[in-house]
């Protein structure tokens, strides 16, 4: 197999929030403590597999949000009839 050499270094994804929720992701660059530790003796593979990774950790999170967003709307915008209650 041939091996393909890197032009050009993958910069680090940390935007400089860094802090971390219970789990110990980081909100701002959505990466594992180890992700973040590891991070400069990673290969530009592995590098490219936790960008991979962090993609997909953003996509979750929209979806949540959407989906928390829709269940609000539903509950608020939905009009319900009240009886009598005497």
């Amino acid at each position: 197999m041939n091996q393909q050499f890197e032009l050009f270094d993958i910069d680090n994804p940390c935007i400089g929030v860094c802090q971390s929720n219970k789990k110990g992701y980081c909100f701002g660059c959505l990466r594992s403590r180890a992700e973040r530790q590891r991070w400069h003796d990673m290969t530009t593979e592995q590098q490219r597999e936790v960008l991979r990774l962090i993609a997909g950790r953003k996509l979750r999170i929209e979806l949540m949000r959407l989906r928390k967003n829709e269940q609000l709307r539903f509950d608020f915008e939905e009009k319900f009839e009240m009886g009598e209650l005497f």
